[in-house]
């Protein structure tokens, strides 16, 4: 009884089998077949390694919502050289009502060299270059995002030189915790005096052939600091052309979190527009000669987060291929013999049509002879 349960069991499942064997005698080979197929194997090793470089690529996707955190600080994250002595430059910030000075206790002024060392300027050169890139080609940007991690630094190189020159420029580094609203961080002459009222600089006390803004803004960010990443404005410098120069920056603040597979921070994007002129009271050009930098906070949020393939997708990406090559691959190699044939038919009744026939009179035909039973002895 088991024997014949098993023997309908067996049965059973060979009439259910969905791809069933051709015997090998009755398989035909051919020359055409097997150059189709070593074409077929060579794209489907070829589509693979291509499937498997998509496979273990990433790519950034893009979320947008509205930013509901209003009460937490923004940290602005500065390194910017100015061609002037430290004694003659402060920095500060004004919040948007312009009656909060923010603290500069994270701020040091490190009295440096305004020009660079080779080493350096080679930095900046590369640095500008990255940055031209980047306006022309804006998915770069993905490449940076995926690239950065926590020990990578774009920073300024130190010195190596050691040059002999005296300091003539003031080196203001560090971070401030601010308010997250529109503000405006500036340096101009003179340091910063608050009062009830707003504040002040002690300008009166410089000499105004001293004033020089020319400068270089080797790091601004704003949020988390996170080595690796390039800011629109890393690497810029400004050559002042009057003593009485003013350079404005206008700043668009986008909070940002990011999430890739090396780092997961919370940081800030930004967009930015650049004006300089001259302050000419005469002319009707007011102000104040310095460098201003006004930004202003996006109410919407953007996380980019680094997403990959699933393998299960990449599976069913696979057989696709696969599959998909050998059925096109079978239906061109039918459909190709199956013209070959028709036109090889035609040739070969084109020229049995053509052969000659003598008749009894001495006149010849062109059709072919009737098949008579005398023809078969």
């Amino acid at each position: 009884m088991r024997r014949l349960s098993r023997k309908k069991t067996l049965n059973l499942m060979k009439e259910l089998d969905a791809f069933p064997k051709v015997p090998e005698s009755y398989v035909e080979t051919s020359a055409s077949g097997g150059t189709v197929s070593l074409i077929a194997f060579t794209t489907i090793a070829f589509l693979t390694i291509m499937e498997f470089m998509v496979y273990r690529d990433t790519w950034m996707k893009y979320e947008y919502e509205v930013d509901k955190d209003f009460t937490s600080k923004l940290r602005i994250n500065i390194d910017i050289t100015v061609a002037m002595r430290c004694q003659y430059v402060g920095a500060d910030v004004l919040d948007l009502a312009e009656t909060m000075v923010a603290s500069a206790d994270g701020l040091i002024y490190e009295p440096v060299v305004f020009d660079l060392s080779p080493q350096q300027k080679e930095w900046q050169r590369m640095l500008q270059l990255i940055q031209s890139k980047l306006q022309e080609e804006h998915s770069l940007q993905d490449v940076i995002f995926k690239s950065a991690f926590k020990r990578a630094s774009t920073a300024l190189p130190p010195r190596k030189d050691n040059s002999l020159q005296s300091p003539d420029a003031c080196r203001i580094h560090g971070h401030l915790y601010v308010n997250k609203v529109a503000g405006n961080f500036h340096i101009t002459v003179g340091k910063a005096i608050p009062h009830p009222r707003g504040h002040a600089h002690l300008a009166a006390l410089v000499s105004h052939d001293s004033y020089n803004f020319s400068h270089r803004i080797d790091h601004l960010s704003f949020g988390e600091l996170i080595p690796g990443i390039i800011n629109p404005l890393d690497g810029t410098e400004k050559i002042a052309s009057d003593h009485n120069q003013m350079f404005q920056y206008f700043i668009t603040v986008v909070p940002t979190k990011l999430h890739t597979y090396k780092i997961s921070a919370e940081t800030h994007q930004f967009s930015v527009t650049e004006r300089e002129r001259v302050i000419n009271h005469a002319a009707g050009s007011h102000g104040v000669s310095g460098i201003f930098m006004k930004y202003d906070i996006s109410s919407l949020m953007v996380t980019v987060t680094e997403e990959h393939m699933p393998f299960w997708q990449f599976l069913v990406r696979l057989c696709g291929i696969i599959g998909g090559i050998f059925s096109t691959t079978g239906i061109l190699h039918g459909l190709g013999r199956f013209l070959a044939e028709i036109i090889f038919c035609r040739f070969r009744l084109g020229s049995s049509r053509s052969t000659a026939v003598p008749l009894p009179d001495g006149h010849t035909s062109n059709h072919l002879p009737l098949m008579t039973d005398n023809s078969t002895h």
